[in-house]
């Protein structure tokens, strides 16, 4: 695909210093070379977005949506050679790739370059003594740290309400998906986005680390793990940084014993193993009624059995790769644990054996488990679903809250009031009723160890503003 690794600084594409191997999922080869952002790659891309903020952000709301929807059309000119490079980094199906890499977000930069023209920047209230002016002013330099799973739809969750509220950005995109960040600059280049508005580095773990502590960032936002999630927040907290943090989950898919199950296990053919497994938001615990256990659990395992596991450019193909040897490595680990345990393997559990190149593992489940078990407690971030029965609607989301995180969740039954119910009852921060598919006009995010505030909707352009009041004396002017 490329051979020259680069960074995106300033409004200028430079090469890398530093350069780290991007693999194709579906075989393990080379697919070409990525930049590894050195230290000094974010310093500069840092003063870069520091010199660019004061005229990003007195810029009119309208100006910068039309900047925005240039930049949304460029990102939509490149959508079908983008979805199918993410596919080849990490191993999403193209029947997803198309949505999520291709069209999604550039969606997203229009929703919210429309927005930001709807947002009032300053209102006024009576107050004691007169009035006060509430104003919305951006929030300043945010560092953007996106995951690899959905690097293009991730990055546009932040970079698109950020511009919008006035902010510069520093985009530090995952090594694996390191080729694919490329697209924002391009796109940016195209559409006239001011040098230094946009940055783009991408880098691994130690990159990261540098751009959060660093003094000329006033925001964080960032998706991945849970662990990374709370070294990212104590650095933060200790810096009193503004920082959002959207992070893991163990959801639970509720059954409830009304449910059609044909229409539910179609459902849960995306709600639980979309992209491979290699999502956060997965209801990958499912939570069958004791009386239809063996129903539910036929259902799955037949579920399972039908899906497609091949190339991910196959437009037919239902389970693509991992991303990499490590990824793979970790989800069969997971389920040797579960092997290990009192539940029992009904299907998948080890590599397919008609998949000899690249990081395949078979959709699995395991039935009978103890939601105390290894596997119905972790992010396994893998095609793994585990199984547990339960007696009645209460015990029902009391497995579902027994969970440190609390990020999403999925509810089936044929009478949408008890499901709403239920859903109510559940400590996460989204639910699905007989499906899962994100608003991006409403808040996404989650309670617990999944994260701390929103993205999407309104609230996802609120967490980029920095609230001011100005106190005056005497009524306000008509």
């Amino acid at each position: 695909m490329t051979t020259t690794a680069e960074i995106f600084v300033d409004g200028k594409f430079l090469k890398a210093d530093q350069v780290q191997p991007v693999i194709e999922a579906a075989t393990g080869e080379p697919l070409g070379d990525g930049a590894s952002a050195t230290e000094a790659d974010i310093d500069a891309a840092v003063a870069a977005a520091r010199a660019a903020l004061a005229e990003w952000q007195s810029a009119s709301p309208d100006h910068r949506a039309d900047v925005l929807t240039a930049f949304a059309a460029a990102l939509e000119s490149r959508a079908r050679s983008t979805d199918e490079l993410v596919s080849r980094e990490n191993g999403m199906p193209m029947s997803l790739s198309r949505g999520a890499n291709g069209r999604f977000p550039a969606a997203l930069v229009r929703y919210y370059a429309q927005l930001i023209t709807e947002t009032p920047i300053e209102e006024i209230r009576p107050s004691m003594i007169g009035h006060t002016v509430v104003r919305r002013e951006a929030v300043g330099v945010v560092a953007a740290i996106v995951p690899w799973n959905y690097p293009q739809a991730l990055a546009a969750f932040k970079l698109a309400p950020a511009l919008a509220a006035g902010c510069t950005v520093v985009l530090k995109a995952a090594p694996e998906t390191a080729l694919d960040a490329l697209v924002f600059a391009q796109a940016a280049e195209e559409a006239g986005l001011p040098a230094g508005v946009l940055n783009i580095v991408p880098g691994g773990a130690s990159a990261g680390a540098h751009l959060v502590s660093h003094p000329g960032v006033d925001k964080v936002t960032f998706t991945g793990s849970t662990a990374a999630g709370r070294a990212i927040g104590e650095v933060c907290g200790r810096l009193l940084r503004p920082v959002t943090l959207e992070l893991g989950g163990k959801s639970a898919a509720i059954i409830l014993d009304d449910a059609d199950l044909d229409a539910t296990i179609k459902g849960l053919r995306n709600a639980s193993l979309v992209n491979n497994g290699q999502t956060c938001h997965l209801s990958s615990r499912i939570l069958a009624p004791r009386s239809r256990y063996g129903e539910v659990l036929d259902a799955l395992v037949g579920m399972v059995g039908a899906l497609n596991i091949g190339d991910p450019l196959d437009k037919s193909t239902d389970i693509g790769p991992l991303v990499s040897a490590r990824q793979r490595e970790r989800v069969l680990g997971y389920i040797e644990s579960g092997k290990a345990s009192s539940a029992k393997l009904v299907a998948g559990g080890s590599v397919p054996a008609d998949q000899p190149r690249g990081w395949f593992v078979s959709p699995t489940v395991f039935a009978d488990v103890d939601n105390s078990d290894r596997i119905a407690q972790e992010e396994i971030f893998g095609p793994v679903l585990a199984v547990i029965p339960y007696d009645g609607d209460e015990e029902a989301v009391a497995l579902a809250n027994d969970s440190e995180f609390g990020l999403a969740g999925t509810v089936w039954s044929t009478d949408d009031e008890r499901a709403i119910d239920v859903a109510r009852a559940v400590r996460t921060g989204t639910v699905g009723i007989n499906d899962y598919q994100l608003d991006f006009r409403a808040p996404f995010g989650g309670v617990k160890a999944s994260g701390i505030g929103r993205e999407l909707g309104p609230e996802g352009l609120d967490a980029f503003f920095a609230l001011k009041s100005i106190y005056r004396v005497g009524p306000a002017d008509d």
